[in-house]
């Protein structure tokens, strides 16, 4: 029979789940601190990184980056999307222009801070985007992504839009001009690994806020690359 003298069984090891980090480069103070806070609702561990110290995003591993989008910024996006450990890094920006982040869209900006940063806007932000961040895909379809979309009107005019959200199905735009409810678009645009491609799609929704919905044709087999590339980045 065992005794206490030296035969008891030692508790196994408990392994402590990676916490998923966000780097928060070169950001003012006081929306570092509101950054923060809405991310450490979720769980998640957020690291200031100060302007000098940018080679760390070279080096370690982040699920995602928050900063200020200006000047510098496509050089530091392309600095974190170059380590091979951080290709698929979450980019969010802080502030600027739809121009702005425009600039970058071959870079996929994730989601944009709007200023003045307010603390329900920025926490209802972390919310909707926080899956991607803990890499919960399945539960999370839809890829919040800003890049230029070109769309080909029913007549044959061409409007240029920003899109806000990705799924093998559909998409969310935003832009100074609206396609009617229903109707029939041809949509195309690039992301990262995925060159330019054209999709037809039918326009489902759209809200006075210039907002609106596309739904792309399920017999349009171009579609198909769409998916292709979301389970690649979800993979990745």
């Amino acid at each position: 029979m065992p005794t206490s003298t030296g035969t008891a069984l030692a508790p196994p090891p408990v392994h402590r789940k990676s916490v998923a980090r966000v780097a928060l480069f070169d950001l003012p103070t006081a929306s570092a601190q509101l950054v923060t806070e809405c991310f450490r609702q979720f769980g998640i561990e957020t690291v200031l990184i100060p302007r000098e110290d940018a080679d760390r995003l070279g080096r370690e591993k982040f699920e995602a980056c928050v900063l200020p989008l200006g000047e510098a910024a496509g050089s530091i996006i392309e600095l974190a999307r170059g380590s091979a450990s951080n290709s698929r890094i979450i980019i969010y920006g802080l502030g600027g222009t739809a121009q702005d982040a425009l600039r970058y869209s071959k870079l996929c900006i994730n989601a944009v801070f709007h200023e003045p940063l307010e603390r329900s806007a920025a926490m209802k932000l972390v919310r909707s985007t926080r899956m991607l961040v803990l890499h919960e895909f399945r539960r999370y379809v839809r890829i919040p992504v800003m890049t230029e979309v070109g769309i080909v009107m029913p007549d044959g005019g061409r409007i240029t839009a920003t899109s806000q959200e990705i799924s093998s199905g559909g998409m969310s735009l935003k832009g100074a001009l609206v396609p009617e409810t229903g109707s029939l678009v041809e949509v195309s645009f690039s992301l990262l690994t995925l060159p330019r491609i054209w999709v037809r799609g039918h326009v489902t929704w759209k809200k006075p806020n210039k907002s609106f919905g596309i739904r792309f044709d399920p017999a349009d087999e171009r579609r198909h690359r769409m998916k292709e590339w979301i389970v690649a980045y979800l993979e990745a």
